[in-house]
């Protein structure tokens, strides 16, 4: 008989479960980090100097001297980049204070922190909403993975986070396709940037098309005002 007060008997109790009735995607939203992994951060020099008393005002100080994003390196050591996405799951800052985060865009690797924490937490529709502005952002990152570090940008740093099944080493919650979410009316068409620049082109294209055409009328009918005028003089 399990003493009063104490875990049941089969019931394996996990560090770093975030206590409350809040919920992510249905679930405590500590597991949206594989345990292994959660077992791994709380056992890093990182965490335990870094990360302890924490608050959601104060995490951005330590995000914004962050260097590098990723999520294991080495003997599978998480990043400090992991360690304070972690970290954020469990203080569930206010959505306000998120949002500010991600629209810090002279530290970059505070917006790449935002934008992960809500690709893990947020609904489908607001993840599309808020992370593709991000798309037209092209600051360099840099990435430290098993192999080491490489280089990357801003844009595909959130272009994976949008169609990867996997980012910084940790599975991503189910996302819808966007064409999904366009055919149900929650998310309206997206227009690209590219495309805006396209028409822009086209434009260019056709009033250049248009002047050509004018001008040649113009210079055709100087020529025909010019024979007009020989024939009537003779």
């Amino acid at each position: 008989m399990a003493e009063e007060g104490g875990p049941q008997r089969g019931i394996t109790l996990e560090r770093g479960l975030v206590g409350g009735n809040k919920t992510v995607h249905n679930m405590n939203p500590a597991r949206l980090i594989e345990k292994i992994i959660r077992e791994r951060i709380f056992d890093s020099l990182y965490y335990k100097e870094q990360c302890f008393g924490l608050s959601a005002a104060t995490i951005c100080d330590r995000a914004a001297e962050l260097t590098y994003v990723g999520g294991q390196y080495g003997q599978q050591r998480p990043t400090p980049f992991l360690c304070l996405a972690f970290k954020m799951i469990q203080l569930q800052p206010e959505r306000e204070i998120v949002e500010e985060y991600l629209a810090a865009e002279d530290f970059k690797y505070l917006r790449a922190l935002a934008a992960f924490y809500i690709r893990l937490t947020y609904p489908a529709v607001e993840v599309y909403k808020l992370l593709e502005p991000l798309l037209a952002d092209y600051h360099k990152l840099r990435i430290r993975n098993m192999n080491g570090f490489r280089l990357t940008y801003m844009d595909e740093f959130i272009d994976s986070l949008l169609n990867e099944e996997r980012a910084c080493d940790i599975a991503l919650p189910r996302l819808p396709k966007r064409t999904v979410l366009e055919d149900l009316e929650e998310l309206d068409p997206r227009e690209s940037a590219l495309g805006s620049e396209l028409d822009d082109s086209d434009d260019e294209d056709d009033e250049g098309a248009k002047s050509d055409e004018e001008k040649g009328d113009k210079e055709k009918s100087d020529e025909e005002n010019s024979e007009y005028g020989n024939g009537k003089s003779e």
